[in-house]
């Protein structure tokens, strides 16, 4: 693994140690954390809009058949 260094103020340093702190994590593992729930909430920002943009009868669809497999899965 290749490490590197990246200039942030001070502020900004002192609240991800003070996170990683709280969180028993390295700095650099804070910064992992971070920019994988940054991805995360990317991914589920676009499935929003996806969701949105379904026309209805479509997601008409999906819910009949969601709520079909639920009857099974209880049943």
């Amino acid at each position: 693994m290749t490490l590197t260094t990246i200039k942030v103020t001070r502020e900004v340093r002192d609240l991800l140690k003070e996170q990683a702190a709280a969180e028993h994590r390295t700095l650099g593992e804070q910064i992992e954390y971070l920019v994988e729930r940054g991805e995360r909430e990317r991914r589920f920002e676009r499935l929003r809009q996806e969701i949105a943009a379904t026309p209805p009868e479509l997601l008409a669809s999906y819910r009949e058949e969601t709520a079909w497999w639920d009857t099974l899965e209880n049943g």
